[in-house]
């Protein structure tokens, strides 16, 4: 029995099955069919000295607890840590998450109707739910609610961003038809319930934009995939 334990190494691609190997999956059931660590594998295409890409994939995704969604704010310093990753590697699953971002943006409508927060954090997520830095936006709206344009006001580190008055009003004043605004920053650290700081800018911001005849419809703070909503919280009635 030592000596069959002695001769075990660990399982490489090939030592698998035919049935079981990620890509004769992904041909036999289609791409649903495969777990996320199989699709990781199919990315990286080959593991590390003595490990399979299957182990190496469930390597990569235990560093990030299985969220994909922490695994997509991932530089590739981050992923080059992990043993076995290097940087080519790394750059595939940095690729292939980026190209699943653009896909979500894709989806929308290029002049969308935000109308309630749901919408706004729809339109948001996929440019700042995946941040490790804070931006502030604001949206354009015209009467209808339908978005005119979207701009970056500015962009910070992983505590905080500035968040200049003139610049947001005169980003929003570019679009004539502009009658609202929806403002929106992002928390890396994935809390979405505002600071202090926060609610101050807001209560600022819409107190400023009534002199300029515009309304702030709501202030989004997205915050990973969950987001705060200022307006569903009625905290924008307290600026006026």
């Amino acid at each position: 029995m030592t000596k069959i334990l002695n001769t075990l190494h660990p399982l490489r691609m090939r030592d698998l099955a035919t049935a079981e190997q990620p890509r004769e999956k992904l041909l036999r059931h289609g791409a649903h069919g495969l777990t996320d660590a199989e699709v990781l594998a199919i990315l990286l295409r080959t593991g590390g000295r003595g490990i399979s890409a299957v182990d190496l994939a469930r390597r990569l995704l235990l560093s990030v607890d299985h969220d994909l969604h922490d695994l997509a704010r991932r530089q590739l310093s981050d992923l080059t840590r992990i043993p076995g990753i290097g940087r080519v590697k790394a750059m595939q699953v940095v690729a292939a998450l980026e190209l699943g971002r653009r896909r979500e943006v894709a989806t929308l409508p290029d002049r969308p109707v935000l109308s309630d927060s749901t919408a706004c954090f729809r339109y948001l997520r996929p440019r700042l739910g995946d941040l490790n830095h804070e931006e502030f936006h604001v949206l354009c709206l015209n009467r209808a609610h339908q978005l005119l344009g979207a701009r970056v006001i500015s962009r910070g580190g992983t505590t905080g961003t500035v968040a200049d008055a003139k610049t947001i009003f005169r980003a929003a004043l570019e679009f004539g038809t502009v009658t609202s605004l929806v403002l929106a920053h992002n928390h890396p650290s994935g809390q979405a319930h505002p600071s202090a700081a926060d609610v101050r800018l807001t209560h600022k911001l819409c107190r400023a934009a009534r002199h300029l005849d515009l309304q702030v419809l709501d202030h989004v703070i997205v915050a990973g995939r969950g987001y705060y909503s200022f307006a569903d919280h009625q905290l924008l009635d307290q600026s006026i």
